[in-house]
C-alpha cells in the first residue's frame, strides 16, 4: 500500500522510529530517573515529587511487593486511584518489579469492581480509602489476597484537618466506614519497602505491561493487552512527532486533567513526559471547574489534554479567560470528536491551537495526530511514525483514497489481543497485524484521516446514514447551547430517527428552535425530530458522553 501521509509530515519527524532503543518501561524509567534526578516530576496541590524521589518511592514499593506480597513477574496488581502522588510511585513500582498493572477506575460499582478484578485475576489491590467500601462488598468473591490503602492527602503533608477539609471539598463526602482486613497503609508500605532489597524484573518486549481495560461503554469491558513493547513504541512515535517544537530534556509543565489510568493521559502525560524530563501538575478533581481554574491560575503550563466536553466546560467556567497562556504551546485533544465550536472558541480565548489526535486503548493508545501547528482541520490527523492506516469495507477489502470504509491500524502499538478472549480478539484483527477499529471515516490525498463516526454509533434514517458527529457539531454552535448528543431513536415510518439531548445556555430556547437552527445547516433526513433537554449528560469518568445510556432514554420518551 501506498503512505501518502509521509509527505506531510512536519520536518524532522521520522517515517520510522526504533522500539528497541528500550526493551520495556521499566529500562526507559531508570534513565529518565537518573538523567532528571533533580527535576519535579509530579506536583500535587504543592507537594512536590522529583524523578530522583520518584526512583527512590518506586523501587520500595516494587520492594515491599516481591518481599511481603509475593509478587512474581507477570502477576498482576490493580490499582484504583485518581490523579494523586501515589499513583506514579505504584505504576513504577509494579512495572520495575515485573508485575502488570490492571488500571481501575475508581468510581466503579461493585458488579464493575468485581469483573474487572475476577477478569484480571488481580492478587494484589491498592485503593483510595474514599472507595475501600466498594472492594470490601465483593472481595470475597476475587482473588484479591494483598490490599494497599491510601488516602489522598497521605503524601502532602497537610495537618489532619486540612486533609478532611479537602477530601470534603473535593470528593463532596466523607471517607465511608470500611473494614478490610489486615489491609496495610500506602505510607508504610514505602517506609517498610526502603528497608528491603529490590531486584528489577529482566523484560522484554513481549512482556506484558498492562492489561487495560475498555471503557465497556457499549457492552462488557475487555482487558486489552497492551505489553512493554506496545507501550515503548508508543512513547517513542509520540516523542518523535513533538520533539521538534519540545526538545527533550527542555523543562516544562504539563497539566494532567485526565485520569491517568486512563490509556490518554497513560500514555499522553505519564509515560511521555517522563521520558521528556517535565513536571506533571496533577489535577485530583477535574469536575471541580472552579477549583480546576484556581490550579491552573498557579502555573505557567506548556502543555495540557483533554476530551471535548471538558475544554468546554473550562471555556464556560468564569475566570479562565483570564488566566495566563503565554506559555501554552500545546493543547491536545482526544477520546472523542473535538467539536469545531470548542476549537475555534479555545483558540480564540487561549492563542494555542487545539489540537486533535485519535486513538484507542487497543493501540496504546496514539495512532494518529495533526501537526502541532496544523490549525483545526476537523481531521484526526495524520498516522505517526511507524504506523499504518487503511479503509476497509465490511469484509476487509481495501478501499481507494478517499472512500469512506472502516479505519483499520496496523502497527508496533497495536494490543496483543484481549484478555482471555479469543473470540473477541479475532472479530477485530484482521490478517497480517491490521486492527478494525470499529471508526467509520476517509483518508484524503494528503494522508489525514478524518472520522464520521463510530460505526455503532451511526444512525440509519430511510436507509441514510447518519453521524451523530455531524449532528452534535451543528448543534452546539448555536450560541445558547453548551452540549449536544445526537442517538437513533426507533421511529415508525423511518426505522429511526435523529434524538437530539441538549443542555442549554440560555433556558428560552425550545425544541422547534433547536430543530430550526439545525434544519439551516443538515439535509432534511439528518434534521433532529426528536429534542429533549437536561441539565446534564451522563459521561465516563473521562469525560465521554454516553451514547448507549441516552440511547436507552430516549426508547423510552
Amino acid at each position: 500500500m501506498t503512505h501518502p501521509w509521509l509527505a506531510s509530515y512536519p520536518p524532522g519527524v521520522p517515517a520510522q522510529i526504533d522500539p528497541s532503543q528500550h526493551r520495556s518501561i521499566g529500562e526507559m524509567a531508570d534513565s529518565c530517573f537518573e538523567e532528571f534526578a533533580s527535576r519535579t516530576a509530579y506536583l500535587q496541590m504543592g507537594r512536590e515529587l522529583t524523578y530522583g524521589e520518584l526512583d527512590c518511592q518506586s523501587k520500595a514499593f516494587g520492594a515491599w511487593l516481591q518481599a511481603r506480597a509475593g509478587l512474581a513477574p507477570g502477576d498482576r496488581v490493580a490499582i484504583m486511584l485518581p490523579n494523586i502522588l501515589q499513583y506514579p510511585i505504584a505504576l513504577f513500582g509494579v512495572l520495575r518489579a515485573g508485575g502488570v498493572v490492571v488500571n481501575t477506575n475508581p468510581l466503579y460499582t461493585p458488579r464493575e469492581l468485581e469483573h474487572q478484578l475476577n477478569d484480571s485475576g488481580a492478587e494484589i489491590i491498592l485503593i483510595l480509602e474514599n472507595f475501600a467500601h466498594v472492594l470490601e462488598e465483593v472481595i470475597a468473591r476475587t482473588g484479591v489476597k494483598q490490599v494497599i490503602v491510601t488516602s489522598i492527602g497521605e503524601l502532602l503533608g497537610f495537618p489532619k484537618g486540612q486533609i478532611v477539609d479537602f477530601v470534603l471539598r473535593h470528593v463532596r463526602k466523607a471517607v465511608p466506614k470500611w473494614n478490610l482486613a489486615n489491609a496495610h497503609r500506602f505510607s508504610d508500605v514505602l517506609r517498610e519497602g526502603s528497608q528491603l532489597p529490590f531486584q528489577a524484573a529482566s523484560l522484554d518486549h513481549d512482556d506484558l505491561a498492562f492489561l487495560q481495560y475498555t471503557g465497556g461503554t457499549t457492552g462488557v469491558s475487555k482487558g486489552a493487552m497492551l505489553s512493554h513493547g506496545n507501550m515503548v513504541a508508543n512513547v517513542l512515535q509520540s516523542s518523535a512527532w513533538i520533539e521538534g517544537t519540545f526538545p527533550r530534556g527542555e523543562p516544562s509543565t504539563a497539566i494532567t486533567a485526565l485520569p491517568l489510568y486512563h490509556i490518554f493521559a497513560l500514555t499522553a502525560n505519564c509515560l511521555l513526559f517522563l521520558r521528556l524530563g517535565w513536571t506533571n501538575v496533577l489535577i485530583t478533581n477535574p469536575r471541580d471547574f472552579p477549583g480546576f481554574v484556581a490550579e491552573l491560575k498557579k502555573h505557567r503550563f506548556t502543555y495540557i489534554s483533554g476530551v471535548n466536553t471538558l475544554f468546554n466546560a473550562l471555556l464556560h467556567t468564569p475566570g479562565f479567560e483570564q488566566l495566563d497562556f503565554s506559555s501554552l504551546r500545546c493543547t491536545l485533544g482526544g477520546g472523542m470528536a473535538v467539536q469545531r465550536a470548542v476549537a475555534e472558541r479555545w483558540k480564540a480565548v487561549t492563542g494555542c491551537i487545539l489540537t486533535q489526535a485519535w486513538g484507542l486503548t487497543e493501540t496504546s493508545p496514539a495512532a494518529c495526530i495533526n501537526p502541532p501547528n496544523e490549525d483545526f482541520n476537523d481531521s484526526i490527523g495524520l498516522p505517526i511514525s511507524s504506523t499504518e492506516i487503511a479503509i476497509v469495507d465490511d469484509d476487509g477489502k481495501m478501499l481507494e483514497l478517499g472512500a469512506t470504509g472502516e479505519i483499520c491500524v496496523r502497527g508496533p502499538q497495536v494490543m496483543q489481543g484481549y484478555y482471555n478472549r479469543p473470540e473477541e480478539t479475532a472479530k477485530v484483527m484482521l490478517a497480517n497485524g491490521w486492527l478494525r477499529t470499529g471508526d467509520i471515516g476517509h483518508m484524503d490525498p494528503r494522508g489525514y484521516v478524518y472520522i464520521e463516526d463510530r460505526k455503532k454509533d451511526m444512525i440509519n434514517v430511510s436507509g441514510f446514514n447518519v453521524y451523530p458527529n455531524e449532528v452534535e457539531s451543528v448543534a452546539v454552535n448555536h450560541p445558547g447551547i453548551i452540549e449536544a448528543a445526537a442517538v437513533a431513536k426507533a421511529d415508525e415510518k423511518s426505522g429511526e430517527a435523529v434524538a437530539l439531548f441538549v443542555v442549554r445556555k440560555d433556558p428560552s430556547i425550545d425544541e422547534q428552535a433547536v430543530i430550526a437552527h439545525c434544519r439551516e445547516s443538515l439535509t432534511g433526513y439528518k434534521v433532529p425530530k426528536f429534542v429533549y433537554f437536561r441539565d446534564e449528560l451522563p459521561k465516563t469518568n473521562v469525560g465521554k458522553i454516553l451514547r448507549r445510556e441516552l440511547r436507552d432514554a430516549a426508547q423510552n420518551l
